[in-house]
């Protein structure tokens, strides 16, 4: 097995062993993926079918051998929000649907280009780099749920008993991953999250202050009930605009699909190809959008479990969407989970997403990346200081129509043109 692997992507556990590895992706993807229908007014019980059951489709697409949970995306909310506030809900679905079957056409052009061209755009240079932003660019999340509480008027301030129940969350995870051994290292963010969860109860009992965790909403939902789905409707300029900001989506693919390939220790750009996995983030979009969902993109949250547990298994992951199918209709177990604090997530993320940068480094240093090159070294420079630094170009196409590309996609743009204008040094064209 490569990268000591507990489990390889077509290994399936056994079922005692199963459930809690999913539901340890459940966990993970949760937040987020609820977060993005809560903003842009889409229902998150929606967000939650379509993420289950596009994650099964890409599944399917990709012949069950990339090991990738997707859920909502965040790079559409202003899109979804423009669209909405202007033409309403209905465009920015079908904007969606137009998106990902723009995924689906660039797939196509991959699979009669071929990936050759990739080795030549995306060197080991620029890979590590983009790889090591994609985990960083995600910091601020991970410490901002960690230690700021949020204000009556929506502002933030740092809170000390927020951080402690952030550290202790990562303190247990760390622990439950380095000195745990047989199953229960295959679970530490679940060890984690379940224990901030009661280290988080007993603060509130003893120091009513910091109650952070309400049941109410557990009691007030319903046991069972449907999604509300919502159907698409179709125009020019939504259909334009979210082609566009799919270009920016398309090249965060490139990144997560690289980073999935290094944790895993598989090049999922060839087997089972880019255009497969472009195919299958595309259509899981249209799919979610034809369901009342927000678009999809595959999860660094899920990456990072992974990186940690070393559990790579399809199964477990397909384990993980039907259980988010499932949520999606018991309303209450989906309310319970909605109660875990920010700073619990944000503990466990202050390991899942430097997990994700670790992974570039260990691409950069693994591929023997010579930065005395001053080549290298000014790529690396470029690409992590406009991926970190959030890095943007914006500029409005029409009045309707506004182009932006922003953080770990326009990184990875940059990365791929300095790469294709700067003349290599002879030690980097002897070492290839």
């Amino acid at each position: 097995m490569k990268h000591h692997e507990i489990l390889g992507p077509g290994e399936r556990p056994a079922l005692g062993y199963w459930i809690p590895l999913s539901f340890q992706h459940v966990f993970a993807m949760f937040g987020a993926t609820i977060l993005v229908p809560i903003i842009t007014g889409l229902d998150p019980a929606s967000a939650l079918f379509t993420a289950g059951t596009g994650t099964l489709l890409y599944i399917v697409l990709t012949g069950a051998k990339v090991p990738a949970f997707l859920g909502s995306s965040f790079a559409f909310i202003p899109a979804i929000g423009a669209i909405s506030g202007a033409y309403g809900p209905a465009y920015a679905l079908g904007g969606a649907v137009a998106a990902g079957v723009f995924y689906c056409i660039v797939g196509l052009i991959i699979k009669f280009a071929g990936t050759g061209w990739l080795d030549a755009a995306l060197p080991p240079v620029v890979i590590g780099s983009v790889i090591v932003v994609i985990g960083l660019n995600l910091a601020p999340v991970a410490m901002g749920m960690a230690m700021n509480r949020t204000l009556p008027d929506g502002s933030s301030e740092y809170s000390l008993a927020l951080l402690s129940i952030a550290l202790v969350t990562l303190g247990v995870t760390v622990a439950a991953n380095i000195f745990l051994r047989g199953f229960f290292s295959t679970i530490p963010i679940l060890i984690g999250l379940v224990s901030g969860y009661v280290f988080t109860l007993l603060m509130g009992l003893y120091f009513p202050a910091y109650a952070l965790i309400d049941f109410t909403v557990v009691r007030d939902a319903p046991w069972f009930g449907f999604p509300r789905f919502t159907v698409p409707a179709f125009g020019f300029v939504p259909a334009l605009t979210f082609v566009i900001v799919s270009l920016a989506t398309i090249c965060e693919h490139l990144g997560d699909t690289l980073v999935t390939s290094k944790v895993v220790g598989r090049d999922f750009y060839r087997d089972p190809g880019l255009h497969r996995t472009l195919a299958g983030d595309g259509l899981a979009t249209a799919w979610a959008a034809f369901w009342g969902g927000p678009p999809n993109t595959t999860y660094g949250e899920n990456i990072g479990v992974m990186a940690i547990t070393r559990v790579y298994s399809v199964w477990v992951i397909g384990g993980a969407a039907v259980a988010a199918v499932v949520l999606s209709f018991f309303r209450k177990f989906g309310a319970l989970i909605q109660t875990i604090p920010a700073p619990v997530m944000g503990g466990v993320s202050m390991l899942l997403f430097g997990i994700i940068a670790s992974s570039g480094l260990r691409t950069i240093v693994d591929n023997g990346v010579d930065y005395k090159d001053k080549r290298n070294l000014t790529i690396s420079s470029v690409v992590f200081v406009i991926g970190i630094g959030g890095g943007r170009l914006a500029f409005s196409l029409t009045q309707d129509v506004r182009f932006e590309l922003a953080g770990v996609a326009l990184a990875t743009v940059v990365g791929i043109l300095l790469n294709l204008i700067f003349p290599k040094s002879r030690a980097t064209v002897e070492a290839e």
